[in-house]
């Protein structure tokens, strides 16, 4: 089937432009591959393809189907990114186009917002990927219309990915947003995933940020497994199922929402631990 080519006008100062090739409408179908123009690092892999899945979420290399979406971490052997994976059906209303850029305005305004987001980088974009699903409705549910983007930016060996949502009409069914990387090394998930408030005209992903942009959130995806870590030495626990770290003294107060701690314990179930000791307790 010949993909066609369009082009939409959409009221959101956060979009960017959403136009390019539309893949076929389908239920669970995907784009076919394409090829960018400038490599793509995530997290420590070089990607040359990707492929638009109309379930709201990219991948490399191949493409994915899945309709039910997962919670992160999946601890799987794919690379995936999803700014809004759930059942997803544009075979009567909705278009997901996709576009890259690598020269002009498009360029110009990556550049802007990633320095903004990411000060002190000296960032430089080269390569724009926009995957967009505009006005897609959900499976059963013909007169919804959804709309957000995902925004691939590369310069270098530096890369990032940008989430913008749009209107989110309203449905019952699940919706996990963020990323995950190959047995999870990697991953983030969006607060209000799986959750009632993941959709409507409340839903979390269209009025929250983590860059001060209503609607948007950014990430720096780049770093290899120990590229956006810091150094990863100190002192074990000991080996055990469900321990603890014996109390930790810290060198300084630690603030945290209006209580002063001056000792945390590391569980071995990924959680830290403060106790609160009111002032002239022993």
């Amino acid at each position: 089937r010949k993909l066609l080519n369009f082009s939409y006008s959409f009221s959101s100062d956060s979009f960017y432009p959403i136009s390019g090739t539309a893949s076929p409408p389908s239920d669970d179908g995907s784009s076919p591959k394409i090829l960018l123009e400038r490599p793509f690092v995530y997290f420590g892999k070089t990607y040359d393809n990707i492929y638009v899945n109309n379930n709201g979420h990219l991948t490399f290399n191949a493409s994915y189907d899945s309709y039910s979406p997962q919670r992160f971490p999946l601890y799987g052997s794919r690379d995936l990114i999803a700014p809004f994976w759930t059942d997803l059906d544009n075979r009567r209303s909705g278009s997901v186009l996709y576009n890259q850029y690598t020269n002009g305005s498009v360029l110009q305004q990556a550049t802007r917002d990633i320095n903004s987001y990411f000060p002190n980088l000296s960032f430089s974009a080269d390569l724009v990927f926009v995957a967009t699903w505009y006005e897609v409705a959900y499976l059963s549910m013909t007169g919804t219309k959804t709309t957000f983007q995902a925004v691939l930016i590369s310069g270098g060996q530096k890369s990032f990915v940008l989430f913008n949502y749009g209107s989110i009409a309203s449905a019952t069914q699940s919706v996990q947003a963020g990323y995950d990387t190959i047995n999870s090394i990697h991953h983030f998930t969006i607060p209000g995933s799986f959750s009632s408030s993941a959709t409507g005209n409340n839903s979390t992903f269209s009025l929250s940020s983590n860059v001060n942009v209503t609607g948007r959130w950014a990430f720096q995806v780049d770093s290899g497994p120990e590229g956006s870590l810091y150094p990863m030495d100190g002192t074990a626990s000991s080996r055990s199922d469900d321990g603890s770290s014996p109390q930790i003294h810290l060198q300084r107060p630690f603030a945290y929402f209006g209580k002063t701690y001056n000792s945390i314990y590391v569980l071995s179930t990924h959680l830290l631990m403060c106790i609160y000791e009111p002032a002239g307790w022993i």
